[in-house]
């Protein structure tokens, strides 16, 4: 089997050199916890990472679709699967690798600092969050994608110290899920069928979900659940959800820097060429069209 630890197509990563972080890791706003190196991998085959001796740092791995495996000291290895998440501390070995038919896409972040290990569940096993009625899945990721912004300009101290102030309510999504939801805790019984099933398309607006997933999630036949919603909405259970994915690329292209390869990725997508053309078909311009009119 090929190993390749990064330089895969689509992937996203920065890092800042070990002397600017020393520098950085004295102020007393970032010394207590801060990153050192992130990124995102998408469907990342061949993935391959091993780290004998372990690290210095803790490692987030946040699997959002495919599949991974871990091992750590040498033992027997674990899945790692879609909407899961797995932290690895300090000084243990292991190893993590991207299943050979369904590689994992995944977000992930090195962090350090004095408060680092307080952020570590016990025992170290990979843990699941999956999208729900009170689910926050893509707030998650914006955070992800505000500390990702920030590091990327991390020359200036004021961003790096953002960054850094950021993980903590990132890291802490994870190990608390229900205070995390809460702020948008609604009891099932107070929003419409529609309402919740655009809910949960929103919350996975970056897979192919087809309709027989979205009706098995709500239990429902393909051809009750297609009726229920169309009756709600005036749309398609799938017309509807690829509206929402081309909503979301509008907000990508206008808000963000990110290549229509990677916005196309982000909303779920895999080729960028069929992309383009519902994007076309939907907005009436081209993605680079709209960039141009609307940045």
């Amino acid at each position: 089997m090929a190993r390749i630890k990064e330089g895969f197509k689509g992937e996203r990563m920065l890092s800042l050199p070990d002397d600017i972080l020393r520098n950085y890791s004295r102020h007393p706003l970032v010394q207590p916890l801060y990153i050192r190196k992130l990124g995102f991998f998408p469907k990342v085959m061949y993935h391959y990472v091993q780290k004998d001796g372990g690290t210095d740092y803790c490692m987030l791995i946040y699997c959002v679709a495919g599949k991974g495996w871990y091992s750590l000291n040498g033992k027997p290895a674990h899945p790692v699967e879609a909407n899961q998440y797995i932290i690895f501390p300090q000084g243990v070995p292991y190893r993590f690798w991207a299943d050979e038919e369904h590689p994992w896409t995944i977000y992930w972040i090195h962090f350090e600092g004095a408060m680092a290990t307080h952020f570590l569940p016990s025992p170290i096993m990979p843990r699941t969050i999956l999208p729900g009625n009170t689910s926050r899945l893509q707030d998650r990721l914006e955070l992800f994608e505000e500390i990702y912004s920030n590091f990327s300009m991390a020359y200036t101290k004021e961003y790096m110290i953002h960054a850094s102030m950021c993980l903590y309510p990132f890291l802490s999504s994870f190990l608390h899920v229900e205070a995390f939801r809460h702020y948008k805790a609604v009891s099932r019984h107070d929003q419409t069928f529609s309402a919740q099933v655009i809910h949960y398309m929103q919350e996975n607006i970056s897979n192919n979900l087809t309709l027989e997933e979205l009706a098995k999630n709500f239990n429902y036949s393909s051809s009750h659940f297609s009726a229920l919603f169309q009756k709600e909405t005036g749309y398609s259970p799938i017309n509807y959800y690829i509206q929402l994915k081309i909503r979301k690329a509008c907000q990508y292209i206008e808000l963000t820097g990110l290549k229509f390869c990677e916005i196309a990725q982000k909303v779920g997508f895999d080729e960028p060429s069929y992309f383009t053309r519902i994007f076309t078909k939907i907005m009436g311009m081209s993605p680079s069209d709209y960039r141009k009119k609307n940045c």
